[in-house]
């Protein structure tokens, strides 16, 4: 099953570059996913990333529009379209260069 989580990431995103991060990552997430800050998990840490993509893209949307743990709700960008979260969701779990 992981392989298969994997390959739908690389699908969707090549390697995470700061040029390629999506506009609304350095204002709403990159102050916690960039150090891991209140066990974020980090951005291009494909493992971490792996047990919460198992859910599916809609829960995890739900979960930072509700907040989950020590993020709050919106995950800090209350203007964030669906596909914006998904767009943001996908560049933090993809593999780091």
């Amino acid at each position: 099953m992981k392989s298969v989580f994997i390959a739908l990431l690389l699908s969707f995103s090549a390697a995470v570059s700061a040029a390629d991060a999506p506009d609304k990552y350095q204002s709403a997430c990159a102050a916690c996913h960039v150090s891991g800050a209140a066990g974020a998990p980090k951005t291009g840490d494909v493992d971490a990333w792996e047990s919460r993509l198992e859910k599916g893209m809609d829960t995890l949307v739900e979960s930072v529009k509700n907040g989950m743990n020590a993020m709050p709700p919106t995950g800090l960008c209350a203007t964030c379209t669906d596909d914006e979260y998904k767009a943001l969701i996908i560049y933090m779990a993809s593999p780091a260069e």
